[in-house]
């Protein structure tokens, strides 16, 4: 017992612990000043991945042959040029014109549906270099200005920044925010200095969190943009709770110091059991399959340490630097009274109860029938940005083009050639380019064999220097035909006859005219473009154009199709054949989603709950607050499916953890004050007063985080930004209406199953 006195006595360790911050309170403001220094510095090395496929686990097809992709081959850029309100003839002509140009190696176009209807053109050009290549960007600047008297709309990724751009809005949206929280924090503070020292402490553990972030690698650029807001939302309370403390104390005790310290040593327990259910929920996050989760879990979760470490260790420091601003800025409360608000509620016979019991079996079948994308292209975008109009002013109007990578086993020739004969022939193909069929000449294709004569015939070589040519080839690569049988039959397939020349050709070995060297050189670029993008070091890549969508089982069981026809041909191969594209990562993506999703909910639900019932030690009262909670979760994805909207997969597995790791709190605040106002009144004035008391800080960071995510929504262009911005803002909207309507009346209907299920811990033989 005496060991529990001393606990709660002026010496316990909370006392002693912040004793020391307020001691030693200009060493810790310098510590954090050269901390923020090196973290601002390493904020720009942070390195980001638009791709939200790279998060796939590596065991899936679309991860593994992105992995393949990215390694052997080179993806040279291209562009869909769509021109409205011409004749196809004049089509013909820009088409030409677009083709002469510098650094276009092809365009092209046809009068079929898939490149000209109803007056409108679809030019579909390719370039010789990378979307990012500087001399690509010029192409596409010079296209786009011969084409400037005309309807022009141009869908492409050259010089595309989308981090940036996404960065530019997310700039525009933290200053609103910042806007609004200054806002709600002057009217529900005590003193108008407060928002100067809480932008302090916060720019600190920004800065701390963007600026570790360089240590994790690569962050999404989901992740990268949300953060910061999210961390600022999330993480505000902790601040109001330490200088409300203050502010509290300094009407008890003798001095600044002794109120700081004695503020403090309140404050850690409270800052931190509040901000548990929040980190449980992000951590809950890590755990998910797809690695989206675990990045954004892990940086969220850092940001609220970070913002709890500045709160507790950083903005003593301040306040004892402003104590005259912070006592000359006090003004009256402006928070209004809401007792009467209170008293509503426990004599209204449990009118919000009822709603609240038929919301949640209509809100569980609505959020189960919610449709969500697993691709880009098919998510409803909130605001249109340029290149989404563009997008679909192109595919309203033309048939769908959906490309499909198919990887094989390199060197077999003849197997990559019955499989692209086998492919065209399915329903949906609309091309497919591979070495084995692309043309040298009328009649034979890259990869067909060549004798030294046919070779001679089409290089316009010497027929002698060819068969030399062919017998050396032979003697390098252990194949001795050429020398010791027929030396005119010896055949080598004609690609690696192109290879083998140009390299000799550049040793020195082979010796041209002019017109020769120019032929040689003119192929050189056209065949090592197409080699760069299909022909890697251990795998062929084949291009497929397919008429279906990128979503549906058309598209899968064509993708499945392929797959095992391809896969007949290499069932002997220790490679595997892989097929890739927007179809394959959309359900990739789904099968992660229904692994995932249940398991989140569940795991984020299970850890709440046991916080909650070492918070509140009572069952019925822990199980309470996660029910109505879940309910708003429920409630909050319902609206999709409602609205007719199709939301990201993405918004559905991060934003249930969040808002259960940070709205429960809102619940938790009011169960917190009714307890300590139950052992003094009756239920129904208890709950009346605990209504009143905690409509300050629900109205808070209820407020903020609301503002915060329909902020984001509706400045954002980046359709997965977007959609959680709109999530989150909505479902703390729906968690700040329920605990202040249902959530009461439930309490206060359940007050004696409540108490009846509540329990006590032993310490050491004495009963908490």
């Amino acid at each position: 017992m005496k060991k529990l006195e001393n606990l709660r006595g002026k010496d316990g360790p909370m006392k002693v612990i912040a004793k020391g911050i307020v001691k030693y309170r200009f060493f810790i403001m310098a510590i954090f000043l050269a901390a923020a220094i090196s973290c601002g510095m390493s904020i720009s090395k942070v390195k980001v991945n638009d791709d939200i496929t790279a998060f796939l686990p590596e065991d899936t097809e679309t991860r593994q042959g992105l992995t393949v992709m990215e390694e052997e081959f080179i993806t040279y850029a291209s562009a869909d040029i769509m021109i409205s309100n011409i004749t196809y003839d004049t089509a013909e002509k820009l088409s030409e014109k677009i083709g002469s140009m510098d650094h276009v190696t092809s365009v092209t176009l046809d009068d079929s549906p898939a490149h000209y209807v109803n007056s409108s053109a679809l030019l579909s050009v390719s370039f010789d270099n990378t979307a990012e290549h500087e001399k690509t960007i010029a192409a596409l600047s010079e296209i786009r200005d011969s084409l400037k008297d005309y309807d022009v709309y141009i869908s492409s990724d050259i010089g595309q920044n989308y981090s940036a751009q996404v960065a530019e809005e997310m700039g525009g949206v933290l200053l609103l925010t910042a806007s609004v929280i200054l806002f709600v924090l002057l009217f529900t503070s005590r003193s108008y200095f407060e928002a100067v020292i809480f932008g302090i402490v916060f720019l600190f553990a920004a800065v701390l969190n963007m600026g570790t972030n360089y240590l994790l690698g690569t962050i999404s650029s989901i992740t990268n943009s949300i953060a910061v807001i999210l961390q600022l939302a999330l993480a505000i309370d902790y601040s109001i709770i330490l200088i409300h403390r203050y502010q509290d104390e300094l009407l008890r005790q003798p001095n600044e110091k002794e109120a700081l310290t004695e503020a403090l040593s309140k404050s850690i327990i409270e800052i931190s059991s509040s901000s548990l259910t929040t980190i449980s929920g992000l951590l809950a996050l890590t755990l998910m399959q797809f690695r989206l989760g675990y990045d954004l879990g892990v940086v969220l979760t850092k940001g609220i340490i970070f913002s709890i470490l500045s709160v507790l260790l950083l903005m003593p420091g301040l306040i004892l630097l402003f104590p005259k601003m912070l006592k000359k800025t006090a003004h009256r409360n402006h928070v209004p009274n809401i007792e009467g608000w209170g008293r509503f509620l426990t004599k209204s016979k449990y009118c919000f109860v009822w709603v609240f019991i038929l919301l949640i079996p209509l809100s569980i079948f609505f959020s189960s029938k919610t449709k969500y994308a697993f691709a880009d292209s098919t998510i409803n975008e909130l605001i249109y940005s340029e290149s989404r109009a563009t997008m679909h002013k192109i595919t309203d109007t033309f048939d769908d083009s959906t490309q499909i990578a198919l990887i094989v086993p390199a060197g077999d020739y003849e197997s990559e050639k019955a499989v692209i004969r086998d492919i065209e022939k399915m329903d949906h193909i609309k091309t497919i380019t591979g070495l084995a069929n692309i043309e040298a000449e009328e009649g034979k294709v890259l990869t067909d064999r060549y004798t030294p004569r046919m070779f001679a015939e089409l290089l316009d070589m010497d027929i002698e220097e060819t068969t030399i040519l062919f017998q050396a080839y032979g003697v390098e690569h252990h194949q001795y035909q050429g020398i010791f049988q027929s030396a005119e039959e010896y055949e080598v397939p004609l690609i690696d006859m192109f290879l083998y020349v140009f390299d000799k050709y550049d040793q020195g070995v082979i010796h041209l005219d002019d017109d020769k060297k120019e032929k040689i050189e003119d192929l050189r670029g056209s065949l090592m473009r197409g080699i760069d993008q299909l022909q890697g070091e251990h795998y062929d890549r084949i291009i497929i154009s397919a008429s279906v969508p990128v979503e549906g089982k058309v598209s899968t069981d064509l993708v499945d199709a392929i797959r095992a026809d391809a896969g007949k041909y290499y069932e002997n191969s220790e490679q595997k054949v892989l097929v890739i594209g927007e179809i394959t990562s959309a359900r990739d993506l789904a099968d992660t989603f229904n692994s995932d999703g249940t398991k989140i909910n569940v795991l984020t639900i299970l850890f709440v709950l046991v916080i909650l019932l070492l918070t509140f030690k009572s069952v019925a009262g822990s199980v309470l607050l996660v029910f109505v909670i879940q309910g708003s979760i429920w409630m909050n994805f319902s609206f999709p499916y409602l609205m007719n909207i199709t939301s990201s997969f993405v918004t559905n597995m991060i934003v249930s953890a969040i808002q259960m790791g940070a709205t429960i709190d809102y619940a938790i605040v009011i169960m917190n004050h009714y307890l300590e106002l139950r052992n003094q009144h009756d239920k129904k004035q208890a709950m009346a007063m605990a209504v009143n008391e905690s409509f300050p800080t629900i109205l808070t960071s209820g407020t903020i985080l609301t503002m915060a995510g329909f902020l984001i929504s509706m400045r954002v262009s980046d359709v997965y930004i977007g959609h959680i911005g709109l999530a989150v803002g909505r479902g703390a909207l729906i968690s700040v209406v329920l605990v202040l309507t249902a959530l009461p009346q439930l309490i206060v209907l359940l007050d004696k199953i409540i108490s009846k299920t509540t329990f006590k811990i032993s310490l050491g033989g004495v009963d908490k």
